[in-house]
């Protein structure tokens, strides 16, 4: 009888846990639906296009599905010095935006907290080139660096480049490119972490005798590492995949086209759909592997 009496009823409580489970469902409904109408359903798809094969009495652009995963082999051996490249411009990219972009955030951030003023505005300024079309900004600076422009002749007539060398159409200048064009997006989440940042920490760094270097380096890199990191995410995989600035038509040449240029002409203008398809399947594996192993390793698994 006394333990009776203790006893709690559980079936009256039933009812409620399920009545929130099934409300908490179908306000998870709409986005369920939206990610599997428009990022799962295209996936399946991408994939099946990947491993189709030319239709046997079809003309040019023509393919049936099938189970050719020697398409895979096929565009690793015919274009894998595209794959390096697009990685290798995307990782020098984020490594200058990072480089650019840490002392600006730490400023606005950090050291502007004193003037709003100063620190809106030079927020603003950062944001501003969102306001401009991507393909705009790439093609003004295709002006600005041609061979006629004042930059460019500026440094031949000051000995800084030979007379007959060019910048556009050059490595340099699609890595150029990207680095200005992803700042913002290496800027901003640096911002957002060094702006809640303490400088009580790097005042206490700073009264136990450590240098201005070990205090950046013990207190103020570990706590802005979140957006270090995400920082470098959201200039990394987009860079790699981007086939604007390393357009012929932009800044790119004949020996600087990235995995994104060759996408875009398989699917464009050679019509091979799945080398096209399973090029882009290959591009979002190597970049969920780098990106997996980045962060694991930088420590910051809650991102994912």
């Amino acid at each position: 009888m006394a333990f009776a009496a203790f006893a709690t009823p559980t079936t009256a409580a039933d009812p409620a846990p399920r009545r929130s489970s099934k409300v908490a469902l179908l306000l998870l409904l709409p986005g369920i639906l939206y990610l599997v109408l428009f990022f799962l359903t295209p996936l399946i798809s991408l994939v099946l296009t990947s491993l189709q094969e030319p239709a046997e009495f079809g003309d040019v652009g023509q393919f049936q599905y099938a189970f050719k995963w020697e398409n895979y082999v096929q565009v690793i051996s015919d274009y894998w010095p595209h794959i390096l490249r697009s990685f290798g411009y995307a990782l020098a990219a984020t490594v200058f935006a990072l480089l650019f972009s840490y002392p600006l955030a730490y400023f606005i951030g950090v050291k502007a907290r004193r003037w709003p003023l100063l620190q809106s505005l030079m927020l603003v300024m950062v944001i501003a080139p969102f306001f401009i079309s991507f393909l705009l900004r790439t093609l003004a600076w295709k002006q600005l660096l041609s061979d006629e422009s004042f930059v460019i002749t500026s440094l031949k007539a000051l000995s800084l480049m030979a007379p007959d060398a060019h910048f556009t159409g050059t490595p340099a200048a699609v890595i150029f490119g990207l680095t200005y064009n992803f700042i913002p997006f290496m800027t901003l989440p640096l911002y957002t972490t060094l702006e809640r940042l303490d400088v009580r920490y790097m005042e206490a760094g700073s009264d136990l005798y450590a240098s201005p270097f070990q205090v950046f380096r013990k207190v103020t890199i570990p706590l802005s590492m979140p957006g270090i990191v995400a920082g470098t995410l959201l200039t990394f995989i987009p860079a790699a995949g981007d086939y604007v600035n390393a357009s012929r038509d932009f800044l790119g040449g004949p020996d600087s086209q990235m995995i994104g240029n060759v996408i875009e002409a398989n699917f464009l203008v050679l019509l091979n759909y799945p080398a096209a398809a399973a090029l882009s399947i290959i591009l979002m594996s190597v970049i969920l592997v780098i990106v997996g192993f980045y962060v694991k390793r930088a420590g910051t698994e809650e991102l994912l």
